[in-house]
């Protein structure tokens, strides 16, 4: 880019142990650098142990090729290895690898791909990854897809969650829920002004009187409900000003910013391998955490450089909540029922409902 030696800013010494076989970065802040290339020729050069997180969302395996280069769902495996292998050297022992991931369908079926249950099993059973737990990103602004199965054959519901697997190299990773707590619900906010009587549930689970202790926020289950609604930030409006493709596989900020507060304090390592417009470097840049992400295609880290110029917001986030309905909210008793479809969709409609 035509303006880039002007945005380049001197790194703070002992910045990262780094190996000296890296390239010079694409870009640079204080805190991190964008390298162009393939990660898994630039990610060895890093020194072992000397990650603290990688949280990175890697090209899904799709069975339709997308624009950002994917792999095929059945060849995700031999593809992924040479990652997972330089990921457990280069994590430290504390250290954490989030991996989110979306999953796939077979072509011209109903029926799921099990390729990231796979990768899954992989990373633990062959490269000694532990899985400290996983998670389930719900995007609640996600469209009725596969079109096919949800809104013509009418045999699926529409699929909006990813899959996030949370590794680690032992089984005591660094971490902190205390980072990401969330406010009461309504129903533990009577509890708490109400009183509550302690006593055995019906499941087994004895409720003490600590229960009852205002710790003046809940801790968060394990779905994380995010939607991904960007449409007018100023990445995009950057990318439109200057002719630049945006990266269509973009996760919100929110989401690595999650794992970074609770698996990383101020001046750790955080490393993202696919990083297309660096949302990670910027949310890393912004908790003052050290970070390296690595992309493939320049066009992409050419608008994510917009990220890192001018002010980092460092205000107070609007954020919206996001309700579950209750799967019976329209149940009202069964003589209105539509008829199954026998043939499971097999055959297709003529007429969309």
């Amino acid at each position: 880019m035509k303006d880039e030696i002007k945005y380049q800013f001197r790194l703070i010494e002992g910045e990262a142990n780094i190996s000296k076989k890296l390239p010079s970065p694409f870009f640079k802040t204080n805190l991190g650098k964008i390298y162009l290339g393939d990660s898994i020729e630039l990610i060895p050069s890093l020194e072992s142990e000397s990650v603290d997180l990688i949280m990175t969302s890697p090209p899904f395996g799709l069975v339709r090729k997308k624009e950002y280069g994917n792999v095929d769902a059945d060849e995700y495996l031999e593809w992924f290895r040479p990652f997972a292998r330089e990921f457990h050297r280069i994590l430290k022992k504390t250290g954490s690898f989030v991996i989110d991931i979306g999953g796939a369908w077979i072509p011209d079926q109903p029926t799921r791909s099990l390729y990231h249950y796979e990768l899954l099993v992989m990373l633990c059973k062959e490269f000694n990854f532990h899985l400290a737990q996983e998670f389930f990103w719900w995007n609640p602004s996600k469209l009725p897809t596969p079109a096919e199965w949800v809104n013509i054959r009418r045999v699926r519901v529409k699929d909006a969650v990813n899959c996030i697997w949370w590794l680690s190299t032992t089984p005591w990773p660094k971490a902190n829920n205390r980072r990401v707590l969330i406010p009461y619900s309504e129903s533990m906010k009577g509890l708490l002004q109400n009183g509550y009587k302690a006593k055995l549930r019906p499941s087994g689970h004895d409720i003490s009187k600590k229960f009852s202790i205002d710790n003046k926020a809940s801790i968060p289950p394990n779905l994380i409900a995010v939607a991904n609604t960007e449409s007018n930030s100023a990445y995009l409006r950057y990318c439109k000003a200057h002719g630049l493709k945006p990266n269509p596989a973009r996760y919100p900020a929110a989401l690595p910013e999650y794992f970074i507060r609770m698996l990383t304090d101020v001046g750790d390592m955080v490393v993202d391998p696919f990083a297309g417009s660096c949302v990670t470097g910027e949310v890393a840049e912004r908790l003052s955490r050290k970070w390296i992400c690595c992309e493939i295609v320049k066009e992409y880290i050419e608008g994510g450089v917009s990220r890192f110029r001018g002010d980092l917001y460092n205000g107070k986030m609007k954020v919206p909540s996001y309700t579950i309905s209750h799967p019976s909210v329209l149940w009202n008793g069964i003589e209105n029922d539509e008829p199954l479809f026998r043939d499971g969709g097999r055959k297709r409609p003529t007429k969309e409902k």
